[in-house]
């Protein structure tokens, strides 16, 4: 799943929401809130192959958004600059990283660890920008912090191992969202110059697979093919919707709508593809839960201190 990115410095957020930023941000969402039930129809494909195609298909798809926009001078400027190419591999590692993680959760019965992974990346972003960018905390997003804590020792206490999958979510998108605040250009131009980094290692081992048999992709199964084909329609389409959304929307509101996709991914999970969801959770998605709450609130207070 291709988390929300942060808004550029050079796009603040307005100060009213608008009906076309809701569509959009929505729209997103949604997207990604669906994406478990596109990915569990290829269970059958490992992860790391779903990978691939995601790579390659989304370049055509991004490249056809930039030239449409008219926009792509900046992707250029983006390849001369070593520090932009650079920051950019940061991003493209972290995100490649994430999305492989994802479809095997997903793909493996874990999806709804990968919900409370989702869940808790708006607690470890604030986290980090205390420890890394010297943000302060508030009591409230301390609380919050608590109370994942306290989720997450529930869950390696019962299960007896460390809730990886969900912490690896977590870690990887939150450090990418961090990365992906520095990197110099607009979110269309960045995940292009993201696929674009990744395509040559993408279609390196999509030769492997070829040589060794284990490919997928053409092999008669048109089922298959065009499901990989697909793969970059639903990468591509939600970052952009939520690109536009996120020009159109206070920080406040989409903070709050980014619960919509874990929200859907759990439902999916415990509904759909029948995850157990014993009393450890039962007693930790709830604390997820209050810890938003308290973050969402400590949020509406930081945006109603600014605008004084």
């Amino acid at each position: 799943m291709r988390n929300p990115d942060t808004l550029s410095a050079n796009q603040p957020a307005p100060p009213e929401d608008t009906p076309q930023g809701l569509a959009f941000a929505i729209g997103a969402y949604g997207l990604w809130g669906f994406l478990p039930l596109y990915m569990k129809a290829m269970a059958h494909i490992p992860a790391a192959e779903i990978v691939v195609h995601r790579v390659i298909w989304s370049v055509p798809v991004g490249a056809l958004v930039l030239i449409l926009l008219g926009r792509t001078a900046t992707l250029r400027e983006a390849f001369r600059s070593p520090r932009t190419l650079a920051m950019g591999c940061v991003t493209a590692t972290l995100i490649s990283v994430n999305w492989g993680i994802y479809i095997w959760a997903v793909n493996s019965g874990h999806a709804l660890d990968a919900a409370l992974g989702y869940y808790i990346n708006p607690l470890f972003s604030i986290l980090l920008g205390a420890l890394l960018l010297g943000e302060r905390l508030s009591r409230l997003q301390l609380a919050a912090i608590g109370l994942a804590a306290v989720a997450v020792a529930i869950l390696t206490l019962d299960s007896g191992r460390f809730p990886w999958v969900a912490l690896s979510l977590t870690v990887t998108f939150g450090l990418y969202a961090l990365a992906k605040k520095r990197l110099p250009i607009g979110p269309n131009q960045g995940f292009l110059l993201e696929v674009l980094i990744l395509l040559a290692p993408a279609f390196a081992y999509l030769v492997y697979l070829i040589m060794t048999g284990q490919n997928h992709f053409g092999q008669g199964v048109s089922f298959d093919t065009w499901m990989l084909v697909g793969c970059g329609v639903v990468t591509a389409v939600p970052l952009i919707f939520y690109a536009n959304g996120a020009k159109r929307l206070r920080l406040s509101t989409i903070g709050i709508l980014q619960y919509i996709a874990p929200t859907m991914i759990f439902l999916c999970a415990v509904l759909v593809f029948d995850e157990p969801f014993g009393r450890a959770r039962m007693i930790a998605f709830p604390l997820i839960w209050a810890a938003l709450v308290i973050y969402s609130i400590s949020l509406f207070q930081q945006m109603r201190h600014k605008r004084a």
